[in-house]
């Protein structure tokens, strides 16, 4: 029955594949491109000197660049996830049918 759900050509199989290959190197691109202009975290320091971060800006930093940057990154991330996935069931699904 597995077998008549999935009874797509393996050529399809292959430019599916393809495209899953082609939008996930876009997206390592783009996450390589965001954590590159993301600045450093250097507040573990400031906790070893007892300083405190109870500022105006950490008090806003969900609105900041910065965290709208880290989401991104997060969001990308689990896109290329989900994509390598679906390319590893598929190329399993194309080599159990055809093969």
């Amino acid at each position: 029955m597995l077998n008549t759900l999935l009874a797509i050509p393996y050529e399809v199989y292959s430019k599916i594949q393809l495209a899953i290959l082609i939008v996930t190197a876009i997206c390592a691109l783009f996450v390589i491109f965001v954590v590159l202009i993301q600045p450093g975290n250097s507040n573990g320091i400031s906790a070893i000197s007892g300083g405190t971060t109870d500022t105006f800006y950490g008090k806003n930093k969900a609105k900041t660049l910065e965290s709208k940057l880290r989401k991104l990154t997060v969001f990308c991330v689990v896109i290329m996830a989900l994509l390598m996935i679906a390319f590893f069931v598929l190329s399993y699904f194309g080599t159990v049918i055809v093969g």
